[in-house]
């Protein structure tokens, strides 16, 4: 069970999520939750897990950039894992009693952050649909809290194998 907190803090709306404000809000959450249980399934992952999803503007994005990242500029998503790992995917030797939320006994993996501005720019700009750019985003995320990198080239092949691997597996493909 993947339990997503879900809080969307921008009045842009994803074309495939058009619908009243709490229907669009479900149709976001039900896409996600599904690049979620499929990378974590994928990365073989078999507690429960918590994870915060944040959806924002632009100059939010920019300002935790800054805050957190010391990096001065928007950009189109990013991740706060809540686990440290010593091997991208090793649940076993991240995961302790430290990073179980009492309340509903997940793990907590960590917060994702999407500028809705750039999910639009860029779906785009590739020429793909939004749902292919946001799920793309959400999988890519859900990577950095698994653990992943993409500093060295080599890292960087495995992270974008690994997600084309949960979007095609989903039927989400670059075509619109």
């Amino acid at each position: 069970m993947v339990v997503l907190n879900t809080d969307i803090q921008t009045k842009e709306r994803f074309d495939f999520a058009e619908s009243d404000l709490s229907g669009a809000e479900a149709l976001i959450e039900a896409a996600a939750l599904r690049v979620c249980e499929e990378v974590l399934r994928q990365e073989w992952f078999e507690d429960d897990a918590e994870i915060s999803l944040l959806i924002t503007d632009e100059e939010e994005v920019h300002r935790l950039n800054l805050e957190y990242r010391g990096i001065d500029r928007t950009t189109d998503v990013l991740s706060f894992p809540a686990l440290e790992f010593e091997v991208p995917a090793d649940f076993d030797g991240a995961v302790d009693d430290s990073c179980i939320d009492p309340d509903n006994g997940c793990v907590m993996l960590g917060d994702i952050v999407i500028n809705a501005r750039k999910v639009k720019e860029q779906a785009e700009e590739y020429g793909h649909s939004e749902l292919r750019e946001f799920s793309f985003l959400v999988a890519h995320s859900m990577l950095h809290l698994c653990g992943y990198d993409h500093e060295t080239p080599e890292e960087a092949e495995e992270m974008e194998d690994r997600q084309e691997r949960a979007l095609q597996s989903l039927g989400i493909t670059r075509e619109k």
